[in-house]
């Protein structure tokens, strides 16, 4: 087999167990890997409470990992999410996921609970699990420099042990699994750690064939603007986006009362390159390093995450989000659920929180402790509890990131038909809504928004199946990829075949989620972006939503999709029909 290893390590923790088993082939061939491979494992366990010992917590590659395919040294991590109640998956780039394919694995499926804090530890055909009672407590930082002789790490901090529900899992070279709150399923099974060690080798089925991919999927690299442009993320990384976001007035700001912020421009990207002399970075093996780091090495943060602790909470102060950022990864906080649920409680109280205050509200929230133990649930359910529940700019829980609705009518529609809740990158309309990539469309029109945004959702359901990162397709499509993934299993796929196997792994989370007892009730924006403007300026009017128009759009989609008009499937045994 090539691309593939066929090998799952089956880990139990309630027994102590790891053994090696077999992946189907139709199976591997019918979603890949990564979120597809991972939503398929699901199938008889997603009824499971998020916490339940039994719920797994799945980590899995993709059939180019291991090889020399831009982008693909990535993994995706599937669970249930105990934040949103909702099938989840997240991915993450690194050498953590070359090296599990090289230990021989597609797919490490965790499952049990241990009596103590545990480490799995992975090194080629051994697999053990360790005690790891000095551990926890631990910091990130500290936890993977105890552990880096084994070879890679990823890791929970104090938030994941602590079950924040949006706890989340780094990476040991500072990338995170970071929405959802998978850190805390982690937390919950008492698993503080993960190291990995593999030198295997992933076999290509053709080399000449994927040789000239791989120059085709460069080439068109260099020709995108979006990634190695004079203002591209390549130079600048997402921060690139702040300014783009505040000329097109849609920078969500005091927890989206407005969508302009005035002092933006102090952590764009050209300032953060100045004022921290931000040098390039970029997951194992990727060619474009958006990622950038200080001069001392420290991660700097994304766009989603300047602007949700600038903006979104009134601070201008660049040093402070950075600070705030270090903070996060460091107690295992996703950033953008935690600066969204300070600014819900900021606004709830009357007062967004100051540079001095985030810091301290953080840690609360990682140790739930002080206010901390209302704001580790999410906004939802702290503006539930402050009783306005109005002020949590979420869909199904999960809070929305730093591009307003107001101004991308395609981005309102995705927010909601997201299988994970309030995501931009299910769908990602930002590409040609924003960055005119394929083609530029009008973001303040639903026309054709619908069948735009269901087959985008199948793409890239197929894209993180690959496991292949979205930036890659700011230069390159499926057509590409499909090639590349030819050329190493030896199989045949194309862009139509793949973004079937998209909207199946798309089909398969929706049932999930309605099996859960999710439906159009749950597609819902907040009531503010339908009644309320954005910042006009510039010449440009950002109106509240037309309710109307927008639910007539969500209608299309569910007919597009073939479901009922309240989302849900008609047919109940659409699992046994599938792979």
């Amino acid at each position: 087999m090539y691309g593939w290893t066929g090998k799952l390590l089956h880990v139990d923790l309630t027994s102590g167990t790891c053994e090696r088993r077999e992946i189907p082939t139709e199976i591997l061939h019918a979603y890949l890997g990564g979120r597809g491979l991972g939503v398929r494992l699901m199938r008889d366990y997603f009824r499971l409470d998020p916490f339940d010992p039994q719920m797994p917590l799945i980590f899995a590659v993709g059939p180019l990992c291991g090889t020399n395919s831009p982008t693909a040294a990535r993994l995706a991590c599937v669970s249930r999410s105990p934040l949103t109640g909702t099938i989840y998956d997240c991915s993450a780039g690194g050498r953590f996921a070359w090296r599990l394919k090289g230990a021989g694995l597609d797919v490490v499926f965790v499952t049990g609970k241990s009596a103590t804090p545990v480490v799995l530890a992975i090194d080629g055909d051994r697999a053990e699990i360790l005690a790891a009672g000095e551990l926890w407590g631990k910091g990130v930082k500290e936890t993977v420099a105890a552990l880096k002789g084994r070879g890679s790490v990823t890791a929970i901090g104090p938030a994941g042990e602590n079950g924040v529900l949006f706890a989340n899992i780094m990476m040991g070279e500072g990338n995170s699994i970071g929405r959802g709150g998978l850190g805390a399923v982690m937390g919950g099974k008492l698993l503080k750690a993960v190291t990995v060690q593999g030198e295997g080798v992933t076999g290509v089925a053709d080399r000449e064939r994927f040789d000239a991919a791989r120059a085709d999927v460069m080439r068109l690299f260099r020709a995108s603007p979006v990634i190695f442009g004079e203002l591209g993320i390549a130079e600048y990384g997402t921060p690139a986006l702040v300014d783009l976001m505040a000329q097109r007035r849609m920078a969500p700001t005091e927890n989206f009362k407005s969508t302009f912020f005035a002092q933006s421009a102090n952590y764009s990207g050209p300032a953060i390159r100045k004022e921290c002399g931000a040098k390039k970075e970029g997951c194992y093996g990727c060619p474009i390093q958006c990622k950038k780091a200080s001069a001392k090495g420290e991660p700097l943060p994304e766009y989603e995450t300047v602007n949700h602790f600038g903006a979104l909470n009134g601070i201008s102060d660049l040093h402070a989000i950075v600070r705030a950022n270090t903070l996060c990864n460091e107690l295992g906080l996703d950033t953008i659920s935690a600066a969204a649920t300070l600014s819900a409680f900021g606004e709830a109280r009357g007062r967004f929180p100051d540079p001095v205050e985030v810091d301290r509200l953080l840690t609360d929230m990682a140790f739930r402790r002080g206010d901390g133990e209302l704001l580790c649930q999410g906004s939802r359910r702290v503006a539930e509890a402050l009783g306005k529940p109005g002020l949590s700019m979420s869909v199904k829980s999960l809070e929305l990131p730093a591009y307003d609705p107001r101004g991308a009518y395609g981005m309102a529609l995705a927010y909601v038909t997201s299988n994970r809740g309030g995501c931009h990158l299910r769908a990602y309309p930002i590409s040609h809504e924003i960055l005119r990539k394929p083609v530029p469309t009008d973001r303040f029109s639903f026309s054709g928004k619908a069948r735009i945004i269901k087959i985008a959702e199948d793409v890239n359901a197929a894209v993180d199946s690959l496991v292949a990162c979205k930036f890659a397709f700011f230069g390159a499509t499926l057509e590409e990829y499909g090639e590349l993934l030819s050329a190493v299993t030896g199989v045949e796929y194309g862009p139509e075949s793949l973004k079937a196997i998209g909207e199946r792994i798309y089909l398969t989370e929706r049932f999930y989620n309605c099996a859960n007892g999710f439906s159009m009730k749950d597609d819902l924006l907040p009531e503010r972006f339908y009644s309320e403007p954005g910042s006009a300026g510039e010449g440009i009017e950002i109106p509240p939503l037309d309710r109307a128009r927008f639910q007539e759009e969500l209608q299309k989609y569910y007919r597009i999709r073939g479901l009922s008009p309240d989302g849900t499937f008609d047919d109940a045994s659409l699992l046994e029909k599938l792979p």
